[in-house]
């Protein structure tokens, strides 16, 4: 029996969904626990590619458990759609659950995100604008409405009642809207509530249950390190923790309970929105990662700015996370470059940084130190044994094991299933 938890160790779009969709195979629960639908995994089964936004990647394995924890913001239009799209494909989701403690996101929620980026001007944080701030706002303030509620009309028809007239006051008084009509909303909530409750549970239960029975979890996480609330880089973060230790809060899961810690970390790293990229590249090498790497938001479409790999963040990741190793993905993306670098440490005002510095002006002020590698410069995608990868890529990925001090379980050399190398087995 063990329970893994799957993190990013950079700002996302790591390939934690392709790795989570190939350890899936050897468990029998698979939980998503923080984050809403701003988080896209994409996923490539017997080459048809699933775009999922709130449904975990194990979802697309036949017999798993699939939850969906407390700690997660759920838009019903967005999760049904997903859960149509799959059953067009013949996957089966009847072990999906969907925690009663999670929280519904709202339409004034969305309508807000906007508001408040637009309103921020130059001061803007990239938001994705599909209203998870303002859902998480409302958590934290304890206005929100929870999946539980919206499954008792009674209770709900008040609650709702209640956040509109609230919500309406700020809309039209601070930016002049129009306001949220709330019979609009009932009707339309009230019937995804018809279709959500075959699904609803108390997963907090399930799971614990699951763990007493030496059942194999797996808690999937959704953005990553750079972006969580407290460690991230703050304010350019998230509004939920995707960090570690956020998989227990957002499961009902204690942290004794946890076996293992697997951080995933892209060949290189790329970042969306904004905030300090001390690694980033605004060369042709920068344009050839972002356009071999097909580096675009699975949500959103935006191009991601990209970089060199950067072992101050994987390095403060392990710390935050408490990783027991890594899962190295996209290495395929660098086969055909002459040369490759490593940032290795920070300078600022002529000193070697100790630590990740919180001070976003220090960061954005930082000199990469670099480390310089040969590239390989052939393909890596039908490799399936570690010790026959090119020397010069076991010498780039053994230089950032070193640097982060810890060890490397898988290496990706690709997006389908099977181009996965097993360097150390986790189940």
């Amino acid at each position: 029996m063990a329970s893994v938890i799957i993190v990013g160790t950079q700002w996302g779009d790591e390939g934690k969904g392709k790795i989570v969709d190939y350890l899936a195979e050897n468990c029998e629960y698979v939980v998503r626990s923080q984050g809403g639908s701003n988080a896209g995994h994409t996923v490539v089964v017997d080459n048809v590619k699933y775009k999922l936004r709130l449904l975990p990647s194990g979802i697309l394995h036949k017999n798993k458990v699939c939850v969906i924890g407390n700690g997660v913001v759920i838009e019903p239009k967005i999760f049904l759609s997903e859960i149509d799209s799959l059953i067009e494909k013949k996957v089966n989701i009847s072990n999906l659950r969907i925690s009663d403690r999670a929280h519904v996101l709202m339409p004034y929620h969305k309508i807000l995100d906007e508001l408040q980026e637009e309103d921020l001007g130059e001061n803007k944080l990239g938001t994705t604008k599909n209203g998870i701030g303002p859902c998480y706002m409302d958590k934290a303030s304890r206005l929100g409405i929870r999946i539980v509620d919206l499954m008792n009309k009674e209770v709900f028809t008040k609650k709702l009642k209640f956040n509109v007239e609230l919500k309406n006051k700020l809309l039209k008084k601070l930016y002049n809207h129009d306001g949220v009509n709330y019979d609009e909303i009932l009707k339309e909530y009230l019937g995804y509530a018809d279709r959500l409750r075959a699904y609803v549970a108390d997963t907090t239960t399930i799971l614990n249950k699951a763990i007493k029975e030496k059942k194999n979890i797996l808690f999937e996480g959704a953005q990553a390190t750079m972006l969580d609330l407290d460690h991230g880089t703050y304010p350019f973060v998230t509004s939920s923790y995707p960090a570690a230790g956020g998989a227990c809060t957002g499961s009902g899961v204690g942290p004794r309970k946890i076996d293992n810690v697997i951080g995933v970390v892209k060949a290189y790293s790329t970042r969306v929105g904004e905030g300090p990229f001390p690694s980033e590249l605004f060369d042709d090498v920068g344009q050839f990662i972002r356009d071999k790497g097909g580096e675009y938001g699975t949500v959103t479409g935006r191009a991601r700015r990209c970089g060199w790999l950067d072992a101050c963040v994987v390095k403060y990741a392990s710390y935050v996370n408490g990783l027991d190793s890594i899962a190295i993905t996209r290495l395929d993306i660098l086969d055909e470059l002459d040369k490759l670098k490593i940032c290795v440490a920070y300078k600022y005002n002529g000193e070697v940084l100790d630590g990740y510095p919180a001070d976003l002006d220090i960061l954005s002020k930082v000199e990469p130190v670099y480390e310089e590698f040969e590239g390989w410069k052939t393909s890596t995608r039908d490799i399936r044994e570690y010790d026959k990868l090119p020397e010069n890529a076991k010498k780039y990925l053994k230089r950032l094991s070193e640097v982060i001090d810890t060890e490397i379980s898988i290496v990706s050399v690709g997006a389908g299933r099977d181009e996965t190398i097993i360097v150390k087995n986790i189940f």
